[in-house]
């Protein structure tokens, strides 16, 4: 079985729990204009593949999107994440429906139309004729006409065949770039990497994180969540985050499990302690800190993205110990050396793509390689800062051993003035097997998979002597 084809530009680069089927009961268009949600999430595909938009930023800059219903709006980001998040399976099955399966779709925005289609009809539970009606009329409002019968038919034929088909795909290969897979066979073995490509396939819950001084199961019962054993709130269904109780008092904010417990690794922390946040917005480990009581200097080379974290910290109640500098993390210095760093480096974010499908599809082999070099060099400027005895908490949301366990072990070779300072598991609510022999932290996302899985992320934790 070969893997799926994507668009020339996806080879260049780069919400809440809810099932992988989709009940058309619960979810689909709100009524009118049914084909209006089927054409702005075809827009927000094109944007993705075609312009190579992030996710997030495709969303943003539709403002169709942002016009319809909510309930419609809900349907257009569960198309859009099913066809990424399901693409390699979805590529095959159109293959296997097409007479020439190896001549290229034409013209191109067809292969959208179908990717659409086989969502909804495979992976979604809209109903055949809903699925099949609505993309062939996609077909003529892009001015296509001569082609509405060729979508037809290769839809009918998927909505007769296609779930039957899926029983003999390889779907962790088919929905993970092979170069990538590699690696996670490299860095896993085969069933760690196989294990990590479908615990992808699920979508990330809703985490939030308490100000240290709030009761966590009060606060548990009013917004309807489980406590986890790292005290994070997980929603049990997915709600308007403004709406929750508490969102605009600051008692907490969204934060995934995994990237909550950087910021514990400090010990206790007091309005004496000053702590270099690098890499710092959008600002969850800022927060944590400011919470904790220690005054902290916010470092970004966005200003758009530290003008977020400033507003996050209004509302939180913690401007008054944040302050922010937008500078580049790599060459820029304190003037004096300092106790406390926090560097969550650049990276792949390949252990984001439960809530960021695209991740895998928009980098590169290239892309990972920049990275890599990036946060070494990140890495020597921050230990360059740091006090004699200092900690240095290094993180990053990828999976790939080389943006975390080689980076460290690169520098306690090449710095021996640096040294490891082990994690227990008594400082992440008892969970062991998030801890390596070593002494460091290596979430992957099917760790706690049967409470909703965590983001991946590595995490260590230095001492300079």
């Amino acid at each position: 079985m070969t893997q799926a084809p994507l668009p020339p530009s996806a080879h260049l680069s780069q919400p809440s729990a809810q099932p992988d089927l989709y009940d058309s009961g619960s979810v689909g268009p709100s009524g009118g204009d049914i084909l209006q949600a089927r054409k702005v999430a075809l827009a927000i595909l094109q944007d993705i593949f075609v312009k190579r938009h992030t996710l997030d930023q495709a969303f943003d800059d539709q403002t169709s999107f942002a016009r319809l219903e909510t309930r419609d709006r809900s349907f257009v980001r569960m198309m859009v994440a099913t066809v990424i998040r399901r693409l390699g399976q979805i590529d095959d099955l159109i293959r296997r429906a097409l007479v020439r399966p190896d001549q290229p779709l034409n013209p191109p925005v067809l292969e959208y139309i179908l990717r659409l289609g086989v969502a909804q009809l495979v992976f979604m539970n809209i109903p055949d004729h809903a699925a099949v009606n609505t993309s062939v009329q996609l077909v003529e409002a892009e001015g296509q006409s001569r082609m509405k019968g060729f979508v037809n038919a290769i839809l009918r034929r998927i909505a007769a065949e296609g779930k039957d088909w899926t029983t003999r795909q390889d779907i962790p290969r088919l929905n993970t770039p092979e170069w990538l897979l590699k690696i996670w066979i490299n860095d896993y073995g085969l069933k760690g990497a196989l294990d990590i490509a479908m615990a992808n396939l699920n979508e990330a819950a809703l985490d939030l994180t308490l100000a240290y001084n709030e009761d966590a199961r009060h606060w548990a019962d009013q917004l309807e969540a489980d406590v986890l054993p790292t005290r994070t709130l997980r929603l049990r269904a997915a709600r308007l985050v403004q709406d929750l109780p508490g969102y605009q008092a600051g008692v907490w904010w969204v934060q995934d499990a995994a990237a909550a417990l950087p910021a514990t690794l400090f010990g206790t922390l007091g309005p004496d302690d000053v702590v270099v946040d690098l890499c710092a917005a959008p600002g969850g480990k800022t927060a944590q800190l400011a919470a904790q009581g220690a005054r902290v200097l916010a470092v970004d080379r966005s200003a758009k993205r530290l003008l977020r974290l400033q507003e996050n910290m209004k509302r939180l109640g913690f401007e008054d110990q944040v302050k922010t500098e937008v500078a580049d993390a790599s060459v820029w210095r304190t003037r004096e050396n300092v106790p406390f760093i926090l560097l969550d480096a650049p990276c792949s974010a390949t252990g984001t793509v439960r809530r960021n499908p695209d991740v895998i599809w928009m980098k590169s082999h290239a892309d990972l390689r920049s990275l890599v070099d990036l946060q070494a060099k990140l890495l020597v400027n921050a230990v360059s800062m740091l006090m004699s005895g200092g900690i240095l908490v290094y993180c990053t949301c990828s999976l790939q051993k080389e943006e975390g366990e080689q980076q460290i072990e690169k520098l306690l070779e090449q710095r021996p003035d640096i040294e490891r300072v082990p994690i227990h598991a008594s400082e992440i609510g008892g969970l062991g097997e998030l801890i390596t022999p070593r002494g460091d932290i290596r979430i992957l996302p099917y760790h706690l998979l049967d409470q909703g899985g965590m983001d991946g992320f590595f995490v260590a934790r230095l001492r300079k002597r």
